[in-house]
């Protein structure tokens, strides 16, 4: 019996199957990979100069989950709540593992209060006055860039709307 072996492929067919190989190989790693929530829409924001890329939680769904089972968060940034009516919202750290700061912002984008929250805890923190967003960044982020209650938000006015 006689055994013939398959010709050399051409440098193009080559090609043809590296790059076959690549996405086949790339599929398999996308497919292997743990599924995940969709991630948040981000939307930048400036206070006093400082930077934010702030993710939207602006649904009923988006603001329950919040920032709950994170490790960490980039320190440049945050979860924007934002709510349908002003009020006094109230925020609290239930199964939330980063400690985190609060800051309440009403319908003119000035910052009411800022509150820092620990880790894990089911205490309510509440806006002073009505409220139209809240702001989470890691704890301290205001305090160290100088950012107090009367500051304004820039960017809040064009906020994209999920409603």
């Amino acid at each position: 019996m006689t055994l013939s072996l398959p010709s050399r492929p051409s440098p193009s067919r080559r090609r043809l199957l590296r790059s076959a190989f690549g996405v086949v190989c790339a599929a398999a790693a996308v497919a292997a990979r743990p599924a995940s929530a969709d991630p948040l829409r981000t939307w930048p924001i400036r206070i006093r100069g400082h930077e934010l890329a702030v993710e939207l939680a602006d649904t009923p769904e988006a603001r329950r989950a919040g920032l709950m089972f994170r490790r960490s968060l980039d320190e440049h940034r945050g979860m924007l709540f934002t709510y349908d009516t002003p009020g006094l919202h109230a925020m609290w750290m239930k199964n939330t593992l980063i400690p985190l700061s609060v800051a309440f912002v009403d319908a003119e984008a000035r910052i009411i209060n800022i509150e820092d929250m620990e880790p894990q805890t089911e205490t309510a923190h509440a806006a002073r006055a009505p409220a139209s967003w809240s702001l989470e960044v890691n704890r301290g982020w205001f305090r160290r860039r100088g950012i107090r209650p009367g500051d304004r938000i820039e960017g809040l006015d064009a906020l994209p709307l999920n409603r």
